[in-house]
């Protein structure tokens, strides 16, 4: 069950959601075309912030699944500024997807998956980190943010 709910497939879920909300409950206009298209390039970048971190896990030799025990405390890329940059990468593609759509209904599955991110994916990981790595997981915790 827990492989259904890895965060690319909640990405996934959330965009959907978004779509879904826009045509059913399309609530008030934010950006209309041509502006809307404004969302693509924040595709692009967070989707790129993402890929480029999970390269270097696998680069460093890492894992990158939630539920599964770390491999190694990593500290370079954009981990130098973000505890959790392919989350942060996951929801700038999503706030793309959201001003794209151009209405403001995309946002709250936005702000469900920032939710479910923050209050359970990062928790489980920390935990992990935590139990892994002890005093050198906290002592980076109290130096970089969890998002930004």
């Amino acid at each position: 069950m827990r492989n259904l709910l890895l965060p690319p497939i909640v990405l996934l879920i959330s965009a959907a959601a978004m779509v879904l909300l826009h045509r059913a409950w399309p609530l008030a206009t934010l950006l209309a075309p041509p502006w809307n298209a404004a969302g693509v390039p924040l595709v692009v970048a967070g989707l790129a912030v993402a890929q480029w971190h999970a390269r270097l896990f696998r680069r460093v030799g890492t894992e990158i699944n939630t539920f599964r025990r770390p491999g190694r405390l990593v500290r370079e890329g954009l981990f130098r500024v973000s505890r959790n940059p392919m989350y942060l990468g996951f929801a700038i593609a999503l706030a793309g997807v959201a001003l794209g759509l151009g209405s403001a209904s995309p946002w709250l599955a936005w702000l469900l998956f920032i939710l479910l991110t923050d209050r359970w994916y990062i928790r489980v990981e920390e935990a992990a980190m935590l139990a892994c790595f002890g005093d050198e997981y906290a002592a980076y915790q109290r130096e970089v943010r969890r998002w930004l």
